[in-house]
């Protein structure tokens, strides 16, 4: 196709369907007309020749990218330091994929399509701040969180089948004791059932505290970084760094781009929705959103339904009139949503004081 001009006060779409090595490009007018499409490599030469080709075509500018969390992190990032705004957008639903095909083009196209319908309306997180330094120590972490549960469950599954005088030594051991026992144990040279045994759970035992050393590090940076982004978050009862940091990170860097506190309490899946019909009215539990961050949520109800006074005292009137425990844990995730946004509020009026902000 061959490029075209646009007026400078119709808007120019550009769709951006996103991939590990290369991008590819479909710009539209206001009216739905294909201007064009390219692709260009995925790297910040790339990211330069594709912002400047969709600027060629006059007009005002936006971008609907796909995958802003990942392979198109890069190229928002770029479009943002140009000052041109953006939108998330998701994947096409598969009913249109069965009924128009696939391609990089068609994809490209229907998010430009996305965005120039209103069904695109997420900007994408900025991740250049603090958020995003929590969220890389965050990964981190939940790796090694991963492999020491893993560890240990392999370690009691080895001495499940150790030798009798082995095992019989071993099981009554609480987990810290087995750990200090199995780590410190002298094999010699294997040449015995037993002493291979014991070469693997030494093995397993020092991998064991090798993973909770890294963890604790992980936590202490956590709390500093979690402390200082947000204090009165970090401060909230049952409020780890963990759980202010899976509240950060649903935010962003940006938390601006979170339009109200019922916006943040959807992000999270605690937002009810209606579920009414006919004679029936009523509302049901929001089964999307960010999973780690309702989980975080989840845990800090629990504890508080059992240690936090005001939260006890809520529970008891709430059980008086008629409501189920899922229920009252459904309304407590709610209102904890309420609070930790509250508790934001720092971060977010010191973001939109940036001449930058957007």
């Amino acid at each position: 196709m061959s490029m075209q001009q646009v007026p400078s006060h119709r808007r120019v779409v550009v769709g951006v369907d996103t991939h590990k090595y290369v991008h590819v490009a479909v710009a539209i007018d206001d009216l739905g007309t294909v201007l064009d499409d390219r692709s260009f490599v995925a790297d910040a030469g790339g990211y330069a020749q594709l912002i400047d080709w969709a600027a060629s075509f006059g007009g005002k500018l936006i971008f609907g990218i796909e995958g802003t969390g990942s392979y198109g992190a890069g190229l928002a990032g770029a479009v943002r330091r140009r000052g041109i705004g953006a939108m998330e957008v998701v994947r096409t639903d598969r009913r249109d994929r069965r009924l128009r095909g696939k391609s990089d083009t068609i994809d490209a196209e229907n998010a430009a399509k996305a965005v120039l319908a209103g069904l695109a309306t997420a900007v994408p997180k900025s991740a250049d701040g603090v958020v995003e330094m929590i969220r890389q120590v965050k990964v981190a972490k939940d790796i090694a969180v991963k492999a020491r549960t893993s560890a240990m469950i392999s370690l009691k599954q080895v001495i499940v089948n150790a030798p009798d005088a082995l095992r019989q030594e071993l099981q009554p051991l609480s987990k810290m004791a087995l750990i200090n026992r199995c780590a410190g144990l002298r094999p010699g040279r294997v040449t015995t059932v037993a002493a291979a045994t014991k070469h693997t759970l030494r093995a397993i035992a020092r991998r064991w505290q090798q993973l909770n050393a890294e963890i604790v590090e992980h936590e202490k940076i956590l709390t500093d970084l979690t402390s200082s982004a947000a204090p009165e978050l970090a401060k909230a009862f049952a409020v780890g760094p963990d759980t202010a940091a899976e509240m950060l990170i649903v935010a962003g860097d940006n938390p601006e781009r979170v339009r109200s506190e019922a916006a943040f309490a959807r992000l999270c899946g605690v937002a009810p929705i209606p579920a009414s019909s006919g004679m029936t009215t009523r509302h049901r539990l929001n089964r999307g959103g960010h999973r780690q961050a309702n989980a975080a949520l989840y845990r800090v109800v629990i504890v508080r339904m059992q240690h936090h006074e005001p939260t006890k005292a809520y529970v008891a009137r709430r059980t008086a009139e008629g409501k189920t425990k899922a229920e009252i844990i459904r309304c407590l995730k709610r209102l904890l949503a309420r609070e930790l946004w509250a508790a934001m509020r720092p971060i977010r009026d010191a973001r939109q004081s940036l001449p930058n902000a957007a």
